[in-house]
């Protein structure tokens, strides 16, 4: 059976989800689709779940000679590649080296800055409306240093972050032990008190999603991949339910967005890094406060509801190839002399995949070469903060709102 509708917004994470409430709010008839049925089942169901006010500078490609030879080693618990995969991702990390020179950096740091600044009040805003509050945490976050070497970077890194009125705390080991009490000794650490955290960001995304759909949002399961457009210049959508046609479409696919640009004949410098998690209970009533990064190794323990989640650092690897959590389990090992961790409570390590663009923003904004055509992708590690802000971003250009940033550095025109 056809369906019509104004909008179908592709993909059900945080990004899609996000976009579709926003631009619902602005009286558009709009339909989520996405292949699980559910929201939040993908990329938003794996992460630290920060909100993170504090990002403002991005990941950039490593320039230290010794770091380099580790990951080339395949070494260092931070990263981890696949050989078979470098013919394919060599090319796309050359690009990332060269767009984390310090000068372009520093401009990519300031045209991403407009949406960093505004996440949290963006996602407060949905965590109000759709009675998310009680598995939001407002303690920020924490990055330890075990050497003096990286405790003295951090601490440069966290001071030019003063400079956007953020409030940034360097610990010593009373301070810290103030705040994480079950924390192992470390040469020093520093709290990041503006972001925000959440036990589910899972349950986040579904919050949003039943949000959506109290408002009168249909939300429908399908392969979006034979996404065509009509003669009429209106898109035909496949769900489980018949077509849905509808004049507008946003892409919000996350990793998967290649799957529908690339057909279409856009030809974007589009990478995935891929990331695990595992569960852990804890020893003897231990607990965890903040989320909190090994700085010197690139994991993540967070406390969360089904216990501390451990996030890994990158891989590079073809999307879909067999997982090989490597990183989980040299990981789990620094872990374990930092955080009295206990078992494993998941059966495998959970993995997921970011979508990635080299100069670490999204591509927010109109296809230029297809009539109602949308895309709202390409947000790296940081698609659970800036989903929000950029659905805002989004519905405004496509409503005819004024904007409240310039999305000029978001377009998809910058890569031609």
């Amino acid at each position: 059976m056809q369906q019509t509708a104004d909008v179908a917004v592709l993909g059900a994470g945080m990004v899609g989800v996000s976009a579709a409430l926003h631009l619902q709010a602005r009286g558009r008839d709009v339909v989520l689709v996405d292949r699980h049925g559910a929201a939040g089942l993908e990329t938003s169901f794996g992460n630290a779940g920060l909100i993170e006010r504090a990002s403002v500078f991005p990941y950039l490609f490593p320039r230290d000679l010794g770091d380099l030879l580790r990951y080339a080693l395949n070494l260092s618990p931070q990263a981890h590649y696949h050989f078979s995969a470098l013919p394919s991702v060599a090319p796309w990390l050359w690009r990332y080296f060269r767009e984390s020179a310090p000068e372009r950096a520093k401009r990519h740091a300031l045209d991403a800055l407009p949406l960093v600044e505004r996440c949290l009040e963006e996602h407060d805003a949905l965590i109000q409306l759709s009675g998310a509050g009680d598995i939001v945490r407002r303690t920020g976050w924490i990055k330890l240093y075990r050497s003096e070497k990286s405790l003295a970077k951090g601490l440069v890194d966290a001071a030019r972050l003063r400079d956007f009125s953020l409030r940034v705390e360097e610990l010593d080991a009373a301070g810290l032990s103030a705040l994480e009490p079950d924390i192992a000794p470390v040469v020093g650490a520093v709290h990041f008190r503006d972001t925000a955290s959440v036990a589910d960001p899972c349950a986040v995304a579904q919050a949003y999603a039943e949000l959506f759909q109290r408002r009168g949002g249909r939300f429908l399961a399908g392969d979006v991949r034979a996404l065509a457009q009509t003669r009429d210049g209106h898109w035909s959508v496949p769900t489980h339910d018949g077509a849905l046609i509808v004049r507008d479409v946003v892409v919000a696919l996350g990793p998967w967005s290649d799957q529908i640009f690339r057909p279409l004949g856009y030809d974007l410098p589009f990478a995935v890094k891929r990331g695990y998690h595992m569960h852990y209970g804890t020893k003897e009533g231990a607990q965890l406060f903040h989320p909190v990064l090994d700085a010197d190794n690139g994991y993540v323990l967070a406390p969360m509801t089904r216990g501390v989640r451990l996030t890994t650092g990158a891989e590079f690897a073809r999307r879909d190839a067999k997982p090989t959590p490597v990183q989980v389990g040299k990981d789990e090992t620094l872990a374990r002399t930092l955080f009295p961790l206990g078992e494993r409570l998941d059966p495998k390590p959970w993995m997921g995949c970011r979508p990635c663009f080299p100069d670490m923003l999204p591509i927010i904004g109109k296809a230029p070469r297809h009539q109602g055509l949308w895309f709202d992708f390409g947000h790296q590690h940081h698609g659970f903060t800036l989903g929000p802000v950029s659905g805002r971003l989004l519905a405004e250009m496509m409503t005819g709102e004024a904007p409240f940033t310039d999305p000029a550095p978001y377009a998809v025109e910058r890569f031609r």
